[in-house]
């Protein structure tokens, strides 16, 4: 008879460990595609409100190309530029300055509601303000229009990096694996099919209705892809929702967050040294917030820096590293230097199963170093040829790839159960910071180098 169990039992347990499996697969996938999904708008957003703004003036007369891949784009340059650096009447810095303010302020407050909010209705307004970003640039009229959906993609997006970096505290760990590999990816994947379909002879406006389907993916990727827990809130308030809502002790939560065997030998030190006193249910008070954020600081700041260092790189030196001997253009020495970061994201984002690092201050380091050498190379033009940038430009974009997705996966490991959750939402605010510094800095970088 116990034999007979043993037999009986056996395609039971084969059949709970595809479903596990299978689910494994669907949220990897799911949180890539979120990742993508998040980034892509604003990532294809401000070349294409470009290329409109560029028709409306032009009164349909040119057919016009992206001269951006990222998250900038080059500006047309003045007809009258007598320096020695090229330069363009604005520096892109501005572009980049439009893009990120609403996302930090979305940030900065969120600590204040986003706890009130739903996960489903957080989800639905990031699908909504997606749309109406690529509706509002495509029909738009006037500058002002364009920069309005500009600031729509841009409060999308940063809700939807912090909803979604709380969102992996529901699930295994290895999600914000496939989270971090999708927005490497869409830095990438936008600028390559916004091209392809604009080279293709597509009008901008049409290219950018057809990336409708964006929005789309997200909405169904997040109802229809995830495989979320039973008990997981979906249209209740965290409050509401109880222990598993917030993080809490709840036997399904810990199962989820320690499926891994490092996370198993995490959980047998924890119980030598008896229960955590983060077990408590309930929302953190402000001083509870306030203690969490102090603990992430180190985690913060070295990401922080990492990002300042790279889009100062980005926003206010490359576009003055042009190297008129080249073979390529202007235009396309910066494409390349903007594409060959994104594929440097890419790689080091979808890293994390095959390497971890731990010193995150190292990283800063390197590309604060990285920042100085190619500032001297702006200044002093020992730079024979672009292609000496390359590489550098790739390498830049791996530390800043790895910094990302190894701050995210430390403060996941070592944030307390009831305080993951704010943990992660918080520190999604440490790069944009850094970005906004950037932004600010490069300005008076542009206007001293072009007034040489």
């Amino acid at each position: 008879m116990d034999q007979a169990e043993s037999i009986n039992a056996d395609p039971v347990i084969q059949h709970n460990d595809f479903e596990g499996r299978s689910s494994k697969i669907r949220n990897w996938s799911g949180f890539w595609l979120l990742g993508l999904c998040n980034n892509f708008a604003y990532v294809v957003m401000l070349s294409a409100a470009h290329d409109i703004l560029t028709k409306q003036e032009a009164d349909n007369s040119t057919t016009l190309n992206p001269d951006s891949l990222a998250v900038d784009f080059e500006v047309k340059h003045s007809s009258n530029n007598s320096t020695r650096y090229d330069c363009n009447p604005v520096s892109t810095a501005v572009i980049l300055l439009a893009d990120i303010l609403p996302s930090l302020v979305i940030k900065l407050s969120a600590t204040l509601y986003i706890h009130q909010v739903p996960y489903g209705f957080r989800v639905l307004f990031c699908v909504s303000t997606t749309a109406v970003s690529f509706l509002l640039v495509s029909f738009s009229t006037s500058i002002s229009i364009s920069i309005l959906g500009v600031v729509f993609a841009s409060m999308g997006s940063g809700l939807g990096e912090l909803s979604f970096l709380s969102l992996t505290t529901f699930f295994s760990r290895d999600v914000l694996e496939g989270w971090g590999s999708g927005t490497g990816g869409a830095g990438v994947a936008g600028a390559l099919l916004y091209s392809a379909l604009t080279q293709a002879g597509l009008s901008p406006r049409v290219t950018l209705l057809t990336m409708l389907v964006v929005p789309t993916a997200m909405l169904l990727s997040y109802f229809f892809l995830l495989a979320f827990p039973p008990t997981f809130p979906q249209w209740r308030r965290l409050r509401e929702a109880g222990p598993v809502g917030r993080g809490g002790a709840s036997e399904e939560r810990r199962r989820l967050m320690d499926e891994t065997e490092e996370d198993e030998e995490e959980e047998s030190d924890q119980q030598e040294k008896g229960p955590r006193e983060d077990r408590a249910s309930g929302p953190l008070s402000c001083t509870e917030k306030l203690h969490v954020i102090k603990g992430i600081l180190k985690f913060l700041l070295p990401l922080g820096l990492v990002y300042y260092a790279e889009y100062f790189i980005n926003q206010g030196l490359l576009e003055l590293l042009y190297f008129p001997k080249s073979n390529l253009s202007h235009a396309e020495q910066y494409r390349w230097y903007q594409t060959l970061y994104q594929v440097g994201v890419l790689v080091s984002r979808s890293s994390l199963r095959c390497v971890k690092i731990r010193k995150l201050s190292i990283l800063a380091l390197l590309q604060c170093v990285n920042a100085l050498l190619l500032l001297s190379a702006v200044y002093y033009q020992f730079l024979p040829s672009p292609w000496l940038v390359f590489p550098i430009v790739l390498y830049e974009g791996l530390l800043g790839g790895a910094s990302y997705v190894n701050t995210f996966y430390y403060i996941s490991k070592e944030a307390g159960d009831r305080e993951r959750e704010f943990a992660m939402a918080a520190a999604s605010v440490g790069d944009t910071i850094g970005i906004a510094m950037a932004a600010i800095t490069a300005f008076p970088v542009h206007s001293y180098f072009c007034s040489l």
